[in-house]
Formats: C-alpha cells, sequence, structure tokens
C-alpha cells in the first residue's frame, strides 16, 4: 500500500478516542507516540493496516463511536452501573450494543423521555457544555392548575439556588388541563425543571423530555432505542 492511502496519524490517534487531532499533534511533537516501536515525531506520516501504534507504551487502536437515542421508562437509573439492582438505561440496550457507552447527561430515576447514549467523549462533553445551549423540550404535569399569574412570573425569571434562571418558552398545552405545561429550555442545572415549579408553590408529578437538540419521540415509544443515522450524527457535530 502507498504511504498516501494510510490514514494521517494525528486523524488515527483522534479515533482511539485519545484526544482531538490539535492535542495529537503536540503528542506526535512530544516523542510520545511510537509505530511498530519507532518513535514518529513526523506530522504527516500516515498509519498504514498492519502498522501497530502506541500511546506511552501502551498499544492503541480506534474506537467504532456509536450513538444511541433513547426514550427513557419511569423507574429506570440513568447510570451505567447500579448496586441496588435496579433498571439502567444501559441494561435497556445491551443485548443489542456491545460498546462501553454512557448516557449525556441525567434524567431523574421518575422523569421520562429523550436521552443520548454514547461512547464519544468529545461529543458528550459539547453537548453537556452550557455555551452551546442545546434546546430541551419538556411536558409538565403538576399538582395543581398553573395560574396564568405564576406562568408569568416564571417567563420573566426566576431566582434559584443563587442564580437567576430563564426559560425559553412556557405555554398550556393544546387539548389538555391547566396544570400540563410546555417548558423549553436550555438550562444544565439539576433537577432545574421542579425547582423552577417549585420555586412558585407547585410540585412536578410528571415529567417527560420530548425534544432534546434536533431529536423527538417521533416513531421512538417508550422504552424503544435506535442508533443515530450517519447524517444525525453530523448533526450533533454542527449544533
Amino acid at each position: 500500500m502507498q504511504q498516501s492511502e494510510g490514514i494521517r496519524l494525528n486523524r488515527y490517534i483522534a479515533l482511539c478516542g485519545i484526544c482531538s487531532r490539535r492535542k495529537a499533534d503536540e503528542l506526535i511533537a512530544s516523542g510520545t507516540i511510537k509505530v511498530n516501536d519507532q518513535v514518529v515525531t513526523n506530522y504527516s506520516y500516515r498509519v498504514k493496516p498492519n502498522d501497530k501504534v502506541y500511546f506511552n507504551g501502551k498499544l492503541i487502536k480506534p474506537v467504532k463511536y456509536v450513538y444511541i437515542l433513547l426514550n427513557k421508562p419511569k423507574d429506570v437509573i440513568t447510570t451505567t452501573s447500579e448496586e441496588k439492582g435496579r433498571t439502567t438505561i444501559v441494561d435497556i440496550i445491551s443485548s443489542e450494543v456491545k460498546q462501553r457507552v454512557f448516557p449525556v447527561g441525567r434524567l431523574d430515576r421518575n422523569t421520562t423521555g429523550l436521552i443520548l447514549l454514547t461512547n464519544d467523549g468529545n461529543i458528550a462533553k459539547k453537548l453537556m457544555h452550557p455555551s452551546h445551549k442545546i434546546k430541551k423540550v419538556y411536558e409538565v404535569t403538576l399538582n395543581k392548575i398553573l395560574h396564568e399569574e405564576d406562568l408569568e412570573k416564571i417567563k420573566k425569571g426566576l431566582e434559584i439556588d443563587g442564580r437567576k434562571v430563564y426559560v425559553d418558552d412556557i405555554s398550556y398545552q393544546k387539548g389538555k388541563p391547566r396544570n400540563v405545561v410546555g417548558v423549553e429550555l436550555h438550562v444544565g442545572m439539576n433537577h432545574v425543571v421542579k425547582k423552577i415549579f417549585e420555586s412558585v408553590g407547585y410540585k412536578v408529578v410528571k415529567l417527560d423530555r420530548t425534544l432534546l437538540g434536533p431529536f423527538t419521540k417521533k416513531n421512538l415509544p417508550r422504552g424503544r432505542w435506535r442508533f443515530l443515522t450517519p447524517e444525525e450524527v453530523k448533526m450533533l457535530y454542527r449544533l
């Protein structure tokens, strides 16, 4: 195979999940990368199929990234392991997904709806960072009718845990009683939806995330999951 047909070394390192391509250039320059037991500091080196690449003496291989959209049921834990024997979101996919994946963010045990799982640490970090303002929409069922004056208070922003919290939108749901409202926000604070309503005197009795970034629950019943398409993965990187 000709040298030009291989994978550029920095891209190969990134595909192994070690770091970004830019950081990989730094690793190459520092002499911590070996190919076939030889230190390689040449940025233009291309990794061929039979090459063995080592980082700090450890053999590295490209990771097959997977991206999964799951509609989480109630009473399922958003963790990768559970000491008390309760069902986790990983349990739901484990019979078909062999890669070790983790959830992007969390949903409470009693909260239902959309969540992403992946083994791509870079995309997970990006999606969870507040600066990217990933849109989330929830259907919230309250213990009593939400009065319009309280809805307006929420629209104007509330002081929660020492910081001002704003929703992007809040409205009553068409065709549903007025204790059911839709809330759109991108704030990443823990239990933020419940805290918003508690601060104006309401209790959340049911919480369902119906939209996450560009993804909806269309054709994805509760408890079901699917792999993202290549086009959808590209969308993640464009967010």
